[in-house]
């Protein structure tokens, strides 16, 4: 089973999120910040990672790029998911890293989507 780490600040979004990854059978670990995602990373990195830009402690963006520093850190594909959903956001990301970009809200049809993009699905 594959698994993906949740990254988001709102206990909503994990919750949702999580819900609909487990429908398309992931295994779903859920971090509020991406200090604590990048603590969760380096014992086990995850197939994927839905991702939040805005959060405290350390950002997205910030997480992404040491994400990708780690020892096998360019495997997991990479979504974010944010409420940035202006040009230069989306170019800073995939410059750092990122796989795809999705918006929020979001539902189970636009992730499934997403993921079926990069190859998870």
């Amino acid at each position: 089973m594959k698994l993906c780490l949740v990254v988001d600040d709102s206990k909503v979004i994990r919750m949702v999120a999580r819900k609909i990854l487990q429908e398309l059978t992931f295994e779903v670990d859920e971090a509020a910040d991406g200090k604590a995602a990048l603590e969760l990373c380096q014992k086990r990195l995850p197939d994927a990672v839905l991702l939040d830009w805005n959060m405290p402690v350390m950002s997205g963006i910030e997480f992404l790029r040491e994400l990708r520093k780690l020892p096998g850190g360019d495997g997991p594909k990479v979504v974010f998911c944010t409420t940035e959903n202006d040009i230069e956001h989306i170019q800073e990301a995939i410059l750092a890293g990122a796989n795809e970009y999705i918006m929020k809200p979001f539902d189970s049809e636009i992730l499934q989507a997403k993921f079926s993009q990069v190859g998870l699905l």
